[in-house]
């Protein structure tokens, strides 16, 4: 659950894609590893790696390091158990603690129509 609306927006930007909402069914039914992940998704290890950083950022998705039983270490990944509530009343109480682009360096509106 998110508690900021930074949390909130991470959350949600990292919800709005397609291949990271198949990522998180896919999890939901059970933890692997990237290559496998990535064969049963068809994309690239590449691109689920791309993916897997954005979950793991907003605190999705958590990962561990374990060794096969051929030695090869491997990348699991899990959910993190988390639930997006959106309503006004929500939404209303994240906007205040959103940050504000004056304070964050390279964030201002400057430039913007």
């Amino acid at each position: 659950m998110w508690t900021t609306g930074d949390e909130l927006l991470r959350q949600l930007g990292a919800l709005g894609n397609p291949h990271r909402l198949r990522i998180v069914a896919a999890l939901h039914a059970e933890r692997t590893y990237v290559s496998k992940l990535a064969r049963e998704l068809r994309i690239s290890r590449a691109l689920l790696q791309v993916h897997l950083r954005k979950l793991e950022a907003a605190g999705l998705v958590t990962a561990s390091f374990e060794t096969g039983e051929d030695g090869k270490t491997l990348r699991f990944y899990e959910l993190t158990p988390f639930s997006v509530v959106l309503t006004p009343e929500a939404i209303a109480a994240a906007a205040p603690t959103l940050t504000t682009p004056e304070s964050v360096p390279g964030g201002g509106e400057e430039g913007r129509t």
